[in-house]
């Protein structure tokens, strides 16, 4: 009897993560069947290497090791792991993050459910250097995703609308958010795993390349705003429509978007997490 194609393609880029990379490949297991593509990123550290080597030796079902010769950064990484999958259903897992198997189901069963929704998408916890649970949005809103991306980077896409957006482009560490904006610009919908539901947890560290971006955090977001035209011109028809607070309405402008991000912000952030005062929009 032929065995059904995964409905689930995990796609892990990778950059010199021999030291999580098995951590990472160790939590996608007792999940259901799966494409699981390692996108490596022209690694030059011999352990990544060997590790990669290593993994294809083993010809792991359902298990690709993609190379190429020089860095591109991850948005390239994952295209070049859409590329060579074919489920139905997106999962992309940084290579320091950890997955929740059970969660993959649950999510891929809402997509099943709502054919018209363009990803689904739980709550995060974050480990390591800090420890947190976040609670994600439960509707994808234009309003919210033009000032400040509280969309999780690793969600359950439906492939379809991720290639209709444009997938992953290059913009250094934002990617993620670019692509919640394309979505929000054509009038794309989620849906939420549900009260509880754990999607992945984000390994914190210093080495994040998210936190490295935020110093250029202001030429980032005007290539987005230039790359997203109607999704800015549409700001006062979303303003009225966000379920937002009319207090959080008028503070998104003043305290996101462009205005220039300071070293100060995160340590603030981090005694706003620990008494449930931020971020504002949750």
């Amino acid at each position: 009897m032929t065995r059904p194609m995964p409905r689930i393609a995990v796609i892990v880029p990778c950059f010199n993560d021999a030291a999580t990379l098995g951590e990472t490949l160790a939590s996608l297991e007792g999940a259901e069947d799966l494409e699981i593509v390692i996108a490596d990123d022209a690694s030059t550290d011999p352990a990544t290497i060997a590790l990669l080597e290593s993994l294809e030796a083993e010809g792991r079902a359902g298990l690709q090791v993609l190379r190429t010769d020089r860095n591109r950064g991850p948005g390239a990484a994952r295209m070049r792991g859409l590329s060579a999958t074919t489920a139905d259903y997106v999962f992309p897992l940084d290579a320091d993050d950890l997955a929740v198997p059970s969660s993959l189901t649950i999510m891929a069963d809402k997509l099943d459910a709502d054919p018209g929704a363009a990803a689904c998408v739980g709550d995060y916890e974050e480990f390591g250097s800090s420890q947190m649970r976040r609670t994600v949005p439960h509707q994808l809103d234009p309003f919210r995703v033009a000032y400040v991306n509280e969309y999780p980077i690793t969600a359950l896409f439906r492939r379809r609308a991720v290639v209709a957006a444009g997938g992953w482009r290059q913009v250094a560490g934002y990617e993620d958010w670019d692509l919640w904006m394309a979505l929000a610009e054509r009038g794309e919908r989620i849906v939420h795993a549900g009260p509880g539901v754990v999607s992945y947890r984000r390994r914190m560290h210093d080495n994040r390349r998210l936190g490295r971006s935020k110093q250029r955090h202001q030429a980032l977001y005007r290539e987005m705003r230039q790359a997203h035209p109607e999704l800015f011109a549409r700001l006062p028809e979303y303003r009225r429509q966000t379920t937002l607070s009319p207090l959080r309405r008028r503070l998104y402008p003043l305290l996101y978007g462009d205005r220039k991000r300071y070293g100060f912000e995160v340590t603030l952030r981090r005694a706003f997490d620990r008494v449930g005062l931020f971020p504002l929009g949750r």
